[in-house]
């Protein structure tokens, strides 16, 4: 299991990054999400490791990194990955993000595919609006202050405890749905208790997430997938963010490869460690590493701007009707 002596350090543009790496073998980026660290990969990083130079590193913001008043954007996440990456000698990868990190991981493909061999979501953002009210909150003025009270001394441990004690006992039955990622909820509170991670994380969800939910789609860029190997993996009981938007994945791009595993939440890696690593493996196994060649990507932008109707248009279209519904909702 990974532990704290695991974890390394390098500074890049004056700003600490912490990480972990370990394994031989071609290289796995493995980004986490939303105010979580790289302690969310650790029951997979060990399996993984005998087979792959495994990198999980701490986003800006999160964890052991540094977190200071910077670039908090999805494009801002991908630049760090390609210089962390440049840094430790890692040319090209196969990147795994999950929930916010499946946003930064679609980030990077798209702005580095020379560097990208593939890529697999889990759970991800940048597929549909739908998001948990919980995450829409963090931009309601006087969450900052809010959040510093419910996170003192005393209460806090109170409030961890609770949700530590409920994720304990109800580990069967209809609660499990409810409750199974309430230890990662237990985690996140308690990271919270240092402002400069709630700084980061309030600036963070206002790139990404408005009232209405996602801001950040795929749907207008998902026709370049066809030139890289993409999966997409999905817990079936997601409170996050909807397993539903696992078939938006194969509206938008019908050669990816979509699993949704049963009793499962927002964290399938944890859920269920031995099949994510399986259909990691398997996806890597099985797939011929993409190989950026400009001109083709060239003659996808061009065809993609006048690309026929169908299932990617269905979609974008959609959203393009919600957007104006909203707007009128909005004005009336």
């Amino acid at each position: 299991m990974v532990g704290v002596e695991d974890v390394q350090y390098v500074t890049l543009h004056g700003k600490r990054r912490a990480y972990v790496k370990k394994g031989t073998g071609p290289a796995v980026l493995l980004l986490h999400g939303l105010a979580c660290d790289h302690t969310t990969w650790a029951h997979v990083i060990d399996d993984l490791a005998e087979r792959y130079t495994v990198i999980a590193p701490d986003l800006l913001g999160h964890g052991r990194s540094d977190k200071p008043r910077a670039d908090y954007t999805l494009g801002g996440y991908a630049n760090g990955m390609r210089d962390l990456l440049t840094v430790l000698g890692i040319d090209k990868v196969t990147v795994v993000g999950h929930s916010f990190g499946g946003g930064v991981a679609m980030q990077f493909a798209y702005q580095f595919p020379e560097r990208t061999q593939r890529v697999m979501l889990v759970s991800t953002g940048g597929l549909g609006r739908e998001v948990t009210p919980l995450i829409r909150l963090v931009q309601v003025p006087g969450w900052f202050r809010l959040v510093g009270m419910l996170t003192l001394p005393g209460v806090r441990h109170v409030e961890t405890l609770a949700l530590r004690t409920a994720a304990g006992y109800a580990t069967f039955g209809p609660l499990r749905k409810y409750t199974r990622d309430l230890d990662e909820a237990a985690a996140i509170v308690e990271s919270w208790r240092d402002r400069r991670t709630r700084f980061a994380i309030r600036h963070l969800v206002r790139a990404v997430i408005d009232w209405r939910g996602q801001i950040v789609t795929m749907s207008d860029r998902a026709y370049l997938s066809e030139a890289m190997p993409m999966a997409v993996l999905w817990g079936a009981e997601d409170l996050v963010i909807p397993a539903t938007h696992a078939d938006h994945a194969r509206a938008l791009a019908p050669d990816v490869r979509v699993d949704v595993l049963g009793d499962s939440g927002h964290f399938p890696h944890k859920d269920h460690p031995a099949e994510f690593v399986r259909l990691l493996d398997d996806f890597i196994s099985t797939t011929e590493p993409a190989a950026y060649n400009r001109a083709r990507f060239r003659r996808m932008l061009k065809a993609g701007a006048t690309a026929p109707l169908g299932p990617l248009a269905a979609v974008a279209a959609a959203e393009a009707r919600d957007e104006v519904r909203d707007e009128a909702i909005t004005s009336a």
